[in-house]
């Protein structure tokens, strides 16, 4: 989610430490013989937790530690199995990997890591007690966000909605409309010849919620919320509302100009999403500190929604992620967290906060300079796929990839019928001398391969032996197209010169 301040992050940080410091070991849930290691069971429950520590009874905002990002995540299932890992390099990609997570997910944070206290100092933090009682002591001794001049900044000038989120992103219902706050507790929205009058007030208590009401008529019924402030500066509101009912999260943010900053992007950010979520993208170029791995995603079609969700699609394979929207300084900001499997997954280097350089109806071009040593990534999707693989890469990449270790059978599909079981507990090696081994625990099978190249790209040629015409490696025995390969997956595409049919073939790295 978007606009997401420090505030309600460490909100949610202390409800993780909570939940951390509560899980009992008695279960055997700890997957690591690790003094340092605890995980957690999340969903829900880490949800309501998060509402409830930022609601009214607890009046402490905690601002005075920050995370030094990248953290480092370890995800299991409830068979005590790991099966990925989650690297998130901002606030808002932590507070959208808690939200993400189902009931009957485990979580491990990867220590040590270091946090920024409000002086400066910086403190290396080796496991989830020492977290817990820096966040609780932060909370206990925290100041209050919200100026004692909140009325003289509301009062003055104008101000404009530069996000609101209900359930979905729905900014631009407000564009274009000046909104004025006087000292008699009226208020207005006006655009052009329309006039929304509305009235606001303080509630009491240490810390004041913004009453806001604009009418019953849509969309400004919605604006029509008791409001938590969780930022109020002369230049920007920030506001949340949870609900009484399904304890979902609202957020609305006010900023003195339209553009909620301007930079990068044209710094229209409702025409940024709307463009966004149009239709469908391909990656054409992926540049990784100098590096040019475009080829990695040729054949995945991208398609972000409206309720920030995205899915990348090939003919193989699915992958699900989420997206947000942010303003900074600089400009928009898009933060990319796909689902990754290990380290090596190709999706995790889109896994970002990223810098909008430009768009339009037809590209987006993204940036992102590193915190480290400042190289510079580069991220443009298009409207086309690219077009420059040849299948993916060439042959010298395709046959080290395929020589290094061995492999699996991840999918087989033969003209829409799943027969990957037919391959069940078969390793794959692929020598250097062409030829290739099958082996399960009762069987070997020989056979050959090789990497061509032909007007369409990349064509891997596998020729098994066979006992008879029902053997299932005959069905292996073809001149495949390469779709796409990474150090980890080689995707596989035939499609039969008789009657048109497709199969799809996946090797996967053990």
């Amino acid at each position: 989610m978007k606009n997401v301040t420090k505030k309600i992050m460490l909100m949610a940080l202390l409800a993780f430490a909570f939940l951390i410091s509560s899980c009992s070991k008695e279960d055997d849930t700890t997957p690591l013989d690790d003094s340092n290691s605890e995980t957690i069971e999340q969903g829900s429950e880490l949800a309501n937790l998060m509402q409830r520590t930022s609601d009214g009874n607890d009046n402490d905002s905690i601002d005075c530690i920050d995370f030094v990002y990248p953290l480092n995540f370890f995800i299991y299932n409830s068979d005590n199995e790991q099966t990925g890992t989650q690297t998130v390099n901002s606030d808002s990609e932590l507070l959208s990997f808690l939200l993400s997570l189902e009931s009957g997910t485990y979580i491990e944070l990867d220590y040590p890591i270091s946090v920024v206290l409000k002086d400066g100092t910086v403190v290396e933090v080796n496991g989830n007690a020492e977290l817990l009682t820096l966040i609780t002591d932060c909370a206990s001794n925290g100041d209050d966000d919200i100026p004692n001049d909140f009325v003289d900044i509301l009062t003055s000038d104008s101000w404009y909605v530069t996000y609101f989120f209900d359930d979905t992103d729905e900014t631009s219902d407000f564009d274009g409309y000046e909104f004025t706050f006087a000292t008699d507790s009226t208020a207005q929205a006006v655009k052009g010849s329309i006039i929304v009058d509305g009235t606001w007030d303080l509630t009491s208590g240490s810390t004041p919620d913004l009453e806001l009401f604009f009418g019953n008529d849509d969309p400004f019924d919605e604006l029509d919320e008791d409001w938590d402030i969780i930022e109020a500066t002369s230049e920007i509101i920030k506001l949340k509302h949870i609900s009484g009912g399904d304890g979902s999260v609202d957020f609305l943010t006010f900023e003195r100009n339209p553009s909620g900053g301007g930079g990068g992007g044209n710094g229209d950010t409702a025409a940024f999403v709307d463009n966004l979520t149009t239709n469908s993208w391909f990656v054409n170029l992926l540049e990784d500190d100098g590096d040019n791995e475009t080829c990695h995603y040729v054949a995945y079609e991208f398609t972000f929604s409206s309720d920030e969700t995205v899915t990348a699609v090939s003919d193989n394979n699915t992958v699900n992620g989420t997206w947000a929207v942010t303003n900074s300084s600089s400009g928009i900001d898009l933060i990319l967290n796909f689902e990754i499997t290990d380290e090596d997954d190709p999706f995790d280097d889109l896994n970002d906060d990223w810098d909008v350089d430009e768009f339009d109806a037809n590209i987006i071009k993204l940036f992102d300079v590193s915190g480290g040593d400042g190289s510079t990534d580069l991220l443009n999707f298009g409207r086309n796929p690219y077009d420059d693989c040849n299948g993916g890469g060439n042959t010298d990449d395709l046959e080290s990839i395929l020589q290094d270790g061995q492999w699996s059978v991840g999918s087989y599909i033969d003209d829409g019928d799943d027969e990957t079981n037919d391959y069940n507990g078969y390793a794959f090696t692929f020598n250097a001398d062409g030829t290739a081994v099958a082996e399960s625990n009762s069987d070997t099978v020989n056979g050959t391969w090789a990497v061509t190249t032909s007007g369409s790209g990349l064509d891997l040629v596998l020729n098994f032996e066979i006992d008879n015409e029902d053997d299932p490696f005959d069905d292996l025995n073809d001149d495949w197209d390469v779709e796409q390969f990474t150090t980890i997956q080689v995707d596989l595409k035939d499609v039969s010169g008789g009657d048109g049919s497709t199969d799809l073939l996946t090797f996967v790295k053990l």
